[in-house]
């Protein structure tokens, strides 16, 4: 992280947190408001908030040995808390997936084995949502233009990831080996910088191959799970509410979370700046009642993304510091365009330094 992101992320939660106050100012009843929420409420979002990590852990550890992938399930919980961190603090989310690579290449498990569990959590991911919103359409038939606004952001997330992978299969095939053609100069990539990316593409190729051969009954149990942290999390907003205001109806509560906290990925701002606030006044500023709007906005982004902030910092803050800085992705860069890593922690770590590039 340069101190030009690091000014881009202060000012984006900046705007966040001036985002809230205006929406909570804006909707606070002319009789009286409130920013407080029974312990039961609290006690049901932090359940849903716990169960949602620890269903990401067991998905990332049934994926690996549904792949033969030595992965324990605390390194699992690292994984994901730093992954969050890492995404909170970096635009569109993007030093989720460097922040990952590191934590379990500093577990020592195997560069071919990250790159898996990697790509099998992302093709799950797509998986499970569409099936959520199925879900939420099928239980929820009145609520078309909020499963719309989902099914849509689950369609453009499925086809960006889908789009990504051919063009990386595409590459595999056909620059995995041999000199940089001739357009990756322009962008910046020297020869050194293009061999890291060809070993990235070699692996890619055979992480695909893997998973026509992964386990089918482990990497059942991983969807399962990867469907119900989907589950967790949209429990949270319905357990918030529906303790003081029981007549709330139940489908925006579940269906507009899921679009925001999705959608919230192409937003480039880190940790949204502001945007999914807006959203949430403009989409649930009819739906919750106004005694407990703000409240609920409030305790809602404290238990979607500021705890998981929280969290992830003390627990692998240190080592997601370390992937986002620019001399250790450069440092890496060169070890490996300069010959044979001595350990393969150097060796994944400049696998991650390309991807985060």
């Amino acid at each position: 992280m340069t101190p030009k992101r690091w000014l881009l992320t202060i000012l984006s939660f900046a705007a966040a947190i001036a985002a809230s106050a205006w929406v909570v100012w804006s909707s606070w009843p002319a009789g009286h408001g409130r920013l407080t929420l029974p312990l039961a409420a609290h006690l049901v979002a932090l359940g849903g908030a716990l169960g949602e990590v620890t269903l990401r852990a067991f998905k990332l550890t049934w994926s690996a040995k549904a792949l033969d992938i030595p992965l324990s399930v605390a390194t699992a919980f690292r994984v994901c808390l730093g992954g969050d961190f890492g995404a909170s603090v970096t635009p569109s989310r993007s030093g989720a997936e460097p922040a990952r690579f590191l934590i379990m290449a500093e577990a020592r498990t195997p560069l071919g084995g990250i790159v898996m569990v990697l790509w099998a959590e992302i093709v799950l991911e797509v998986l499970s949502l569409a099936t959520i919103a199925l879900l939420i359409a099928l239980l929820f038939p009145g609520s078309d233009r909020a499963v719309t606004s989902v099914l849509v952001v689950i369609a453009t997330y499925a086809m960006t990831v889908l789009a990504l992978s051919v063009a990386g299969l595409a590459l595999s095939r056909r620059n995995a080996n041999g000199p940089p053609p001739a357009w990756a100069p322009r962008i910046g990539l020297n020869a050194g910088r293009w061999r890291v990316i060809q070993k990235a593409l070699r692996q890619l190729r055979t992480s695909v191959a893997s998973l026509r051969q992964a386990k089918r009954g482990w990497m059942f149990g991983s969807f399962m799970a990867s469907a119900l942290h989907v589950a967790a999390r949209l429990c949270i907003l319905p357990g918030l509410v529906l303790f003081v205001a029981p007549n709330t109806p139940v489908a925006p509560l579940v269906a507009w979370p899921l679009a925001m906290q999705y959608g919230a990925a192409v937003v480039p701002a880190p940790g949204g700046g502001g945007a999914v606030e807006l959203v949430f006044k403009q989409t649930l500023g009819n739906v919750i009642p106004a005694e407990i709007f703000g409240a609920s906005l409030v305790w809602w982004r404290f238990y979607t993304i500021y705890l998981y902030i929280i969290v992830g910092a003390l627990i692998a803050g240190g080592t997601v510091m370390r992937s986002l800085k620019p001399k250790v992705v450069e440092n890496a860069i060169d070890r490996e365009a300069s010959g044979p890593p001595s350990t393969g922690a150097t060796s994944t770590t400049a696998t991650a330094a390309a991807q985060t590039d």
